[in-house]
């Protein structure tokens, strides 16, 4: 009876933990071969309650030389490893070979991938890999610049509209992967959200310059959670847009303009939106202590609160109609400000 007992416990353990291990997600990661950038973008159906920062723990990007998405039941190990090969010079497919002989629990048929780089000439190689027992709709789409990778789908259609978004957008790598990115936005994309009526968690974009430091990148904004179930990639595009508002010129940016990014939503905020509104800021400088404040126009606080990269909650139901104040303060020294309305 023991016996069965800890046997039972152990299959419960399993299933409790298998959702975040599972990580439902869909994502995009590619290379420009004109500007030597590389970036990826993704969603998942798990935010940052399941796993810390939520979806934005598959990327990884070495810059100048390629990027690397890990996805289905993530471990950090085979992540390490596959960076490890790239760093000593493996195309991705030696890469994805390598990690199937040797994944670090001898199960490659549960695992996705997705790795481009540049070869030592300077073109685009990619590859993609997803194993048999990743949980349907699965499948990988591979192109001469690009991989887009999805587990736990609707169907194929999401994937071939994020490829034909990043395809059919003019412009810099950072505007195709938003825009590819927004090829999923549709409810249940990834199929556990569906009932919740939005595509995806939680949500990220990263882009790096070829003389970026790894892990100090160019482009960085990660939506790691969505308070009352706003739809994650809405979330990251009006973070985007107001992040294009701070770079010198749109085609030629100057990756030493990275200012923070003070967002709020929904703005104006109305009745119809439960009373909450969800706030969030970017870019925010290392190693210092940031504020937001919210006051009206006789200066009375009305929210006061430390801030991350994380989507901070607000219940404004109480507040009475009228303009509002958003300052995001370093070290209590204001550097951004906007303008919240309630009506």
């Amino acid at each position: 009876m023991l016996k069965f007992l800890l046997n039972f416990l152990t299959f419960l353990s399993f299933i409790l933990i298998l959702p975040a291990q599972a990580q439902d997600t869909f994502s995009i990661i590619a290379v420009d071969t004109l500007t030597g950038e590389v970036g990826g973008a993704g969603a998942s159906c798990i935010d940052d309650s399941a796993i810390s920062g939520g979806v934005v723990i598959i990327n990884d990007i070495l810059p100048n030389r390629g990027g690397i998405h890990t996805q289905s039941y993530w471990v950090a190990t085979n992540q390490i490893n596959a960076r490890k090969r790239m760093e000593e010079g493996k195309s991705p497919d030696e890469i994805i070979a390598w990690l199937q002989a040797n994944d670090s629990q001898n199960n490659p048929a549960i695992r996705q991938y997705g790795i481009v780089d540049f070869d030592s000439l300077g073109k685009a190689r990619s590859a993609g890999f997803t194993g048999i027992s990743c949980f349907d709709y699965k499948n990988h789409i591979v192109g001469p610049t690009y991989a887009i990778q999805g587990n736990i789908l609707l169907g194929q259609a999401i994937l071939d509209s994020i490829e034909a978004r990043f395809l059919n957008t003019s412009g810099t790598l950072s505007d195709r992967l938003m825009a590819a990115l927004q090829g999923a936005n549709v409810p249940g994309a990834d199929t556990r959200c569906l009932e919740d009526g939005i595509s995806s968690l939680s949500s990220f974009i990263r882009v790096a310059k070829p003389t970026d430091e790894y892990k100090k990148y160019w482009l960085e904004i990660i939506v790691p959670n969505t308070p009352d179930l706003n739809e994650p990639i809405d979330i990251l595009q009006e973070l985007y847009d107001q992040w294009k508002t701070t770079l010198q010129t749109p085609n030629h940016p100057d990756k030493n303009s990275k200012q923070p990014v003070l967002w709020v939503y929904p703005n104006p905020a109305t009745e119809q939106q439960q009373h909450f509104i969800s706030i969030a800021a970017n870019n925010l400088q290392p190693n210092t202590n940031h504020h937001i404040e919210i006051s009206n126009n006789i200066g009375q606080v009305f929210w006061k609160n430390n801030c991350n990269q994380s989507v901070q909650k607000i219940n404004i139901q109480n507040w009475p109609n009228g303009v509002y104040f958003v300052q995001l303060f370093a070290e209590n020294q204001p550097i951004k400000q906007m303008q919240l309305v309630k009506q």
